[in-house]
């Protein structure tokens, strides 16, 4: 009986393997790769025929002032200076394909239509996105520096700072779950959910057993997330699914089979809002690892916020936004005039919560970040899992350290892409030499997105320190003035400190030469990885 029960074990594990080939041999994935090389192919026959015609003087001479005329075009484009250097070495390096390839993915018009689609809702809904000019001009006299933090986001991207709101910070992700669950039960009206990552186990198993019991209940939910899921995470019909148990389901930006940048534009926020009055975002997504029951890069260490009051109408309106940028607008009012809670959550400070687009030119999440490092006086304690800068953020941490600011970032000790890795510790010596202190997470990974500066100022959202984050995906985040939850992540980052290595120049010299050199290779390349 036991060889017969081993013997029908093994039959089934050769199956379930041959299972697993054919999935990767016919997936989604495979398919997608196969017609994006086969996109790379014709572009490189179309430059091995027009090659041919090259020695003729005149096509020689049309060729290189088109060349010309192409450099000096990305040239005087409005994006930082790394991104033009890393088109124009290729247009150089590479004749004809080089500018080729750069006219095939740059010049399609998805970004600018959607672009302009979000402009036209933010028009819409300003009336929902008033300052209370009495809370700003508190904020002005108790802090003009976050003031001026303030008036920018309100400025730029008609975000508010807002008073009587609570804020909880979640240390890890078992944190954020456990509030979740607590939370998600509480809800009478609608939830929404917008992430970056959901992947089926128990994390978001136990999540949509509580949407499908609200949904029963008579409450309204939404979910979208990104387009990458449909690649391995979740099955290509799983808005069918979830429109099956009552749940409007949507996926942003599809991955599509195509050459193109707008591709690199990934809705990376997660906002969860219930009713109105609470919202949680941060680096968790809805997936185990987070929560550490599937480990795959050590201790995963994460934070998140969960924000009462008044301030979440500006997750409820980014939500909202997002979910009609492909669709007809909605009755905004039912979601958004909702009680003020002045007495619900009346606490201290100001809580600022706001959004950022690539589409737009404007880097919003950069220049909350710039901004807090040049104003620091005492300490910056940054926790990103990526370090992959620009040279104003690089100069920004530099400047703050050579005046004396305590600047410490913790950074992953295991990391979930060697490449970020590699890209990572190509800043460190200079970094190191200005005084910055490098720390990393002996455990594991550390996937938080946090700063806090001088324990009256911090941010916690999903905006990674490198070109990705801060100028191709959709962000959000919450700007925090002394709130009583910046001394509880003030106090993590101290904690998580313990637990880690302090990196030295000696520590640089030890590193592979093979690891060092695919950095520097890399770091030409950085801001279109």
């Amino acid at each position: 009986m036991r060889e017969e029960t081993n013997t029908t074990e093994k039959k089934l594990s050769v199956e379930k393997g041959k299972q697993g080939i054919l999935k990767v041999i016919f997936g989604r994935t495979t398919i997608l790769i196969a017609l994006l090389l086969f996109q790379l192919l014709v572009l490189f026959w179309l430059f091995s025929v027009l090659a041919q015609y090259i020695d003729t003087v005149y096509i020689y001479v049309l060729y290189q002032v088109f060349v010309a005329v192409l450099v000096l075009y990305i040239v005087n484009q409005e994006e930082n200076p790394a991104f033009k250097l890393a088109w124009i070495l290729p247009v150089l390096i590479f004749p004809v394909f080089g500018a080729l390839f750069y006219v095939f993915v740059k010049l399609q018009p998805n970004s600018a239509l959607l672009n302009r689609r979000l402009r036209r809702l933010e028009e819409k809904t300003r009336d929902f996105a008033q300052q209370d000019e009495q809370v700003m001009a508190k904020l002005n006299r108790e802090h003009p520096g976050a003031a001026g933090i303030a008036s920018y986001l309100l400025n730029r991207e008609c975000y508010p700072v807002y008073e009587n709101t609570a804020v909880k910070y979640l240390p890890l992700g078992e944190d954020k779950f456990a509030e979740l669950k607590i939370q998600l039960k509480k809800a009478q009206h609608f939830i929404f959910l917008e992430y970056f990552i959901i992947e089926e186990g128990e994390m978001w198993d136990t999540v949509l057993d509580i949407l499908k019991e609200k949904v029963r209940e008579g409450v309204e939910v939404r979910m979208m997330y990104d387009g990458t899921n449909t690649l391995s995470k979740l099955p290509p019909g799983y808005p069918r699914q979830m429109k099956e148990l009552g749940i409007h389901c949507k996926v942003f930006a599809p991955i599509r089979p195509f050459l193109s940048t707008s591709q690199n534009n990934r809705d990376h926020r997660k906002i969860l809002v219930i009713d109105g009055h609470t919202a949680f975002t941060g680096g968790i997504n809805l997936a185990d690892e987070y929560i550490n029951k599937v480990v795959r890069f050590g201790h995963w260490k994460d934070t998140s916020i969960m924000v009462q009051g008044d301030a979440v109408r500006s997750f409820t309106l980014m939500f909202l936004r997002m979910w009609d940028i492909d669709s007809k607008s909605d009755d905004y009012s039912r979601y958004l005039e909702v009680p003020h809670f002045t007495e619900t959550y009346r606490t201290s400070g100001f809580v600022a919560p706001y959004a950022d687009s690539p589409l737009d030119n404007e880097q919003v999440g950069e220049q909350v970040y710039l901004n807090l490092l040049y104003s620091a006086r005492k300490y910056v304690h940054i926790m990103p899992p990526y370090l992959i800068l620009d040279q104003e953020m690089t100069v920004a941490l530099k400047y703050a350290a050579k005046r004396g600011v305590y600047v410490k970032i913790i950074m992953p000790h295991i990391p979930d892409k060697w490449y970020a890795f590699a890209l990572a510790k190509t800043y460190y010596p200079e970094l190191i030499r200005a005084g910055v202190q490098i720390f990393e997470y002996t455990p594991g990974f550390v996937h938080a997105k946090s700063f806090v500066v001088d324990s009256d100022q911090a941010v916690v959202g999903t905006i990674n320190l490198d070109f990705r984050s801060l100028y191709l995906h959709f962000e959000c985040a919450a700007f925090l003035c002394r709130t009583s939850c910046i001394y509880d992540i003030e106090a993590d980052f101290q904690d998580t400190l313990e637990k880690c290595q302090k990196i030295t120049m000696e520590d640089i010299k030890k590193e592979k030469l093979l690891m060092k050199a695919a950095g520097r290779l890399l770091r030409l390349f950085a801001p279109l990885m």
